[in-house]
């Protein structure tokens, strides 16, 4: 028998959705990927959700996106779709392990960190250059470390590398932040912070492991090295749509275009969080949009029957 629902991906909207779904009397089956919580998961604090007035530790808030889902019936897997087929009824969906079958799809499978595409990124990988500082700053005591980026990602994780590091050095192609002015606050009083502005990385440099990054000012073309132990990189998201190319419309840069209502091109397949959203990227607006995608699938099955 297919699931009524099936919900691709475990972060905010996912688990949103699958509480919502809960609630609805309908027993869906989340596919969480290896990743508990998505990119809210690997962030240190969380200090714009609802209902935290001092904040909140990602990983912890995940988990109780998770807990709250399962309490409500959710069946959760970690594991994650290589395959769908959404021309048949019911749906297809294919993982590592399994073949599901359902009646209704949401896809939540959010967005993962850009690449810089320059020379030795892809050879440090996991030798000092890292895209979640959580994960690696530890790694990281009294060392000197390049943090590339200017957005809220950058900052927030440039700010817990420096309860490790020696110093974190922001290099940012403008001369000014993107980041929540409350996150520039902290970062512009924070010692172990300087920041090198209008700048781009060009080149990760290095032995066995990183020891510099090679930067341009984009405004003087100077070249200059900055010697370092690591390079954490924040310059953006790529949409997780690869598996649903051909299947559902998406738009130019990737993302899943979808209606008010969260519908996607396909009749009982919806979309929800920054897998379809890429202008807000809060975790709230995710939350948000995977409640509205459960809502319309819940009306879906409800009319089709």
């Amino acid at each position: 028998m297919p699931y009524d629902m099936i919900i691709i991906g475990g972060g905010p909207a996912g688990l949103t959705a699958a509480i919502y779904a809960g609630r609805a009397a309908i027993v869906p089956l989340v596919l969480s990927g290896a990743m508990p919580g998505g990119q809210i998961g690997s962030t240190d604090r969380v200090e714009n959700y609802p209902g935290f007035p001092d904040g909140v530790n990602g990983f912890e808030l995940a988990m109780g996106f998770q807990k709250q889902a399962e309490h409500f019936g959710a069946e959760i897997v970690m594991d994650a779709a290589t395959e769908v087929d959404l021309g048949v009824r019911p749906f297809v969906v294919k993982t590592r392990r399994e073949t599901y079958h359902a009646r209704s799809v949401i896809v939540a499978t959010g967005a993962f960190p850009r690449r810089l595409g320059i020379p030795g990124e892809k050879e440090f990988f996991g030798r000092g250059v890292s895209t979640c500082a959580t994960c690696d700053g530890f790694l990281f005591k009294g060392k000197t470390v390049v943090v590339v980026g200017g957005g809220d990602s950058a900052i927030d994780e440039g700010l817990f590398l420096t309860r490790f590091v020696k110093e974190a050095i922001v290099v940012h192609r403008r001369d000014e932040l993107r980041a929540s002015k409350q996150l520039q606050e902290r970062a512009f009083a924070e010692p172990k912070m300087r920041f090198v502005w209008d700048s781009v990385a060009e080149e990760i440099l290095g032995d066995k492991l990183v020891t510099g990054v090679r930067v341009r000012n984009v405004k003087t073309d100077e070249r200059r090295e900055i010697d370092a132990d690591g390079a954490f990189v924040y310059v953006g998201l790529i949409p997780a749509t690869k598996v649903f190319q051909g299947q559902i419309d998406l738009d130019p840069a990737g993302y899943v275009i979808t209606d008010d209502h969260q519908q996607t091109s396909v009749p009982g397949v919806f979309a929800a969080g920054d897998v379809q959203n890429p202008d807000f990227r809060q975790c709230v607006v995710a939350a948000g949009a995977g409640a509205s995608a459960a809502i319309q699938a819940e009306r879906y099955l409800s009319s089709h029957p």
